[in-house]
């Protein structure tokens, strides 16, 4: 038993150290996460727009690497299947101008609102499911609503 007390100690010092007591991996609502940061506070566009699009935590939306090229697609983008922030940052790269990037937030918005209707359909087969998909589609209707933002941050 006190082997056991020096190890957790030992490990919880470790993960001090190298995590700075933040965890690294989060699969419920535990992780600080602050959703109301601004754009501008992230060291770059692109790091700013995967943290807000890309995050399902934050997103409520899952954007796979195939989906991510359907995007691109749907925006007027040929893209190859990377490791998916390499493929965020290529359509990031695509979207230099106010047109292009309103392409991509028509077609994410699209691809938005059929997760929605899946989630919708979901909730209306199996009842108890809506207590899952409840916050995954208020967090997906938050981020649609912000898109106008990143237009007017960046292009205006």
């Amino acid at each position: 038993m006190n082997n056991m007390d020096d190890f957790r100690k030992e490990f919880e010092a470790l993960t001090d150290k190298n995590f700075n007591a933040k965890p690294v991996f989060c699969s419920d609502e535990s992780c600080e996460i602050n959703e109301e940061n601004d754009l501008k506070d992230y060291p770059s566009y692109t790091e700013a727009l995967y943290a807000k699009l890309a995050s399902p935590y934050v997103s409520g939306i899952y954007l796979s690497r195939w989906d991510i090229k359907n995007i691109a697609q749907a925006a007027g983008e040929s893209m190859a299947i990377h490791p998916r922030k390499r493929m965020f940052e290529l359509l990031m790269k695509f979207a230099i101008t106010k047109e292009d990037m309103q392409n991509v937030l028509d077609a994410l918005r699209e691809h938005i609102e059929e997760k929605i209707a899946i989630y919708e359909e979901l909730m209306t087969d199996f009842p108890a499911s809506a207590e899952v998909f409840r916050p995954k589609i208020e967090k997906a209707q938050k981020t649609m609503k912000f898109f106008p933002q990143i237009i007017e941050e960046y292009f205006e």
